[in-house]
């Protein structure tokens, strides 16, 4: 079955972005006209970031996100077979704060959201990265799925660590000079687990693990957003946070992530996942305290 999959998404991967934009489009309305996939939550969590914007133009923000959730869609499917040029043309990035890392012996993780088109940006890193790429990912339980996207992630030499034995599968790379990518605005599965921070002003869960890690570790730790130039055009920015993680107090790290999350959103609230549930578990005082 993966290689009838494989096989078909392939020669779709072939058309033109001009030709392949008409099926997102398609797909735009069917997903938020037709289906209204996750419409309510989309709305409800705009309405909860955004309460100083009126109902229409928080459905403007919708309609956008909803557009570019299908594009990604669809700029995924076209990477089964981009060329390296194909993506330096369609992905800017200026990688010199890795290059200067890099050389002065750090090993680096890069904290980033579900800042579209994250896909995109994965492959494009490792053109022109001094490190070995590693990419932490959820397994999906569908395994055609699985083995697509494990293809798509890795064709461009990321190494794949699963979220669901991250400790084994890094025991090779521990004492090299790697850059570790996580998405680091998930919600933490125990909200007792969790740094909870002022997020958009309501208190919010992050998981601890992306912090935990760069101080253990020791590893230079780079915020990283995406911005699109136009429709397939992307650039991605990165911003040193801290070289030395360990020196900062507890949980400030998440902190200063979280108020960088914010402002990148609130930059361009469309080209943020809206569809998950954000703010689906809520503070209780024995919790902890929520940082401002």
């Amino acid at each position: 079955m993966y290689y009838v999959v494989f096989g078909l998404l392939y020669l779709l991967s072939l058309l033109p972005l001009k030709v392949l934009y008409l099926v997102s489009d398609f797909f735009y309305v069917l997903v938020f006209y037709v289906l209204g996939y996750r419409k309510k939550v989309v709305l409800q969590n705009l309405a909860t970031a955004f309460p100083e914007k009126n109902e229409a133009e928080r459905l403007r923000i919708a309609k956008n996100f909803y557009r570019n959730f299908t594009d990604t869609f669809i700029e995924t499917i076209k990477c089964i077979s981009v060329s390296k040029a194909w993506l330096r043309r369609h992905i800017k990035s200026d990688l010199q704060v890795f290059h200067q890392l890099h050389q002065q012996g750090y090993k680096c993780q890069v904290h980033m959201g579900h800042n579209f088109n994250w896909e995109m940006a994965n492959l494009s890193l490792t053109l022109d990265l001094p490190y070995t790429l590693l990419g932490v990912y959820m397994p999906i339980k569908n395994k055609v799925m699985d083995r697509l996207f494990r293809y798509i992630r890795s064709k461009s030499g990321t190494v794949l660590i699963p979220a669901t034995s991250m400790r084994n599968a890094m025991m090779p790379y521990r004492n090299t000079q790697y850059l570790l990518g996580l998405v680091a605005d998930q919600n933490p599965g125990d909200p007792r687990a969790a740094y909870w921070v002022r997020f958009f002003g309501q208190a919010t869960p992050f998981v601890k693990g992306p912090e935990k890690g760069a101080r253990n570790a020791q590893t230079a730790v780079v915020f990283c957003h995406i911005t699109k130039i136009k429709r397939g055009y992307y650039e991605v920015h990165f911003n040193l946070a801290t070289a030395e993680p360990q020196a900062l107090p507890e949980g400030e790290l998440t902190r200063q992530y979280v108020h960088f999350l914010e402002d990148v959103i609130k930059a361009a609230p469309d080209m943020w996942l809206w569809s998950h549930r954000r703010w689906k578990l809520q503070w209780k005082p024995e919790y902890g305290p929520v940082m401002e």
